[in-house]
């Protein structure tokens, strides 16, 4: 830790120690555990209810004073940010200890970013994945200059296989993970028809092509003849799983 940017943390006896005064000076409870191995110096903050939630990662910029924040839930991202000072952090802390909504976080603590279906990964993978395919069908709808890829969306959804993987979009080709968390794990992937060109058919969401067709219904017939019979419905979180993805 960078004794010029961290003189007061490291008076205190570090971030964990830093963080406890802090929050006894605000009347705030938090519960501090070490960090992760793998990040210096970083602690986090237990949470004290019951749920999918882990504890709240923090750990100090190398560069310039700042704490990073990561919440993690169903082996998500799904809050992060970067406080300026540890009052932030323990109020952070403090809030996803206690089951806070992310939205009300947000509006609480404006530095925190979050995932926008965050509410939905922490019910779920199923109830991440239904609402990530609502909000293709809400892109579909609003971009009608371009029904080559509401159709695609919609051929997509009314397959059962392809409906329970998560998807994402990348330069309007649709990929269809078998996680719900970045990176993704594309299992197979359809660019749309567009100009005259016909559908696409890829391994992964930008490489290795194994077709061409010239409907949508068959663009998702040979997507599925390729998606390996061992991939279900997406999982929590990341795979672990070797393969491309795109964020």
């Amino acid at each position: 830790m960078n004794s010029e940017l961290y003189a007061d943390v490291i008076e205190a006896g570090g971030l964990g120690a830093a963080s406890e005064r802090t929050a006894a000076e605000l009347g705030i409870s938090l519960v501090v555990l070490s960090g992760p191995e793998d990040l210096a110096d970083a602690i986090r903050i237990d949470t004290a209810v019951p749920g999918p939630r882990l504890p709240l990662v923090v750990y100090p910029r190398a560069d310039s004073r700042g704490f990073h924040v990561i919440g993690r839930s169903h082996d998500v991202d799904i809050v992060t940010g970067e406080a300026r000072d540890l009052r932030e952090v323990v109020e952070a802390g403090a809030a996803w200890a206690a089951g806070t909504p992310v939205p009300e976080m947000r509006r609480a603590l404006p530095f925190l970013l979050f995932d926008p279906l965050a509410e939905a990964h922490e019910q779920g993978p199923a109830v991440a994945v239904e609402a990530r395919w609502d909000q293709l069908k809400e892109l579909a709808a609003d971009t009608p200059t371009f029904p080559e890829f509401g159709r695609l969306v919609e051929a997509a959804y009314a397959e059962p296989r392809l409906r329970g993987l998560y998807p994402f979009t990348s330069h309007w080709t649709v990929a269809f993970s078998s996680c719900t968390g970045r990176p993704y794990r594309d299992e197979i992937a359809i660019a749309p028809q567009h100009g005259g060109r016909p559908y696409i058919v890829l391994r992964h969401s930008n490489t290795g092509l194994i077709g061409e067709a010239s409907t949508v219904t068959d663009a998702v017939a040979l997507a599925l003849q390729h998606l390996p019979d061992s991939v279900g419905p997406a999982v929590a979180g990341f795979t672990g799983r070797p393969g491309r993805s795109m964020p």
